[in-house]
């Protein structure tokens, strides 16, 4: 199921639910299709690697795991809080983001 996201990579975002609740993020990717985002510091899993390749490390591995993109939101700088994001189109046909709630142009 392909799903219609205004997030990007590099917008901020902020966590609605869960054990995560609260905490801020950049985003690192989009997955569109599966409609997940991996945020940076979000979601963090510990995983064992062992060494597949003579030379190489082997340990644990902290690295964070997507996140469902219905549980985050959009972080404004202005409004200090989670906003939802609206979409202008201008006359040229450029379309640009913009914060529901204070109008402020992202």
């Amino acid at each position: 199921m392909i799903t219609k996201m205004k997030l990007k990579k590099g917008d901020m975002v902020i966590v609605n639910t869960g054990s995560e609740k609260g905490k801020k993020g950049k985003i690192l990717s989009v997955d569109r299709k599966a409609g997940k985002v991996l945020v940076e510091g979000i979601n963090v899993r510990t995983k064992h690697v062992k060494p597949t390749k003579q030379g190489q490390e082997s340990g644990i591995i902290k690295r964070e795991c997507p996140i469902n993109v219905s549980k985050v939101s959009f972080y404004c700088d202005k409004c200090e809080k989670g906003v939802r994001l609206g979409i202008k189109v201008a006359e040229d046909g450029t379309k640009t983001r913009f914060c529901k709630k204070c109008e402020e142009v992202k």
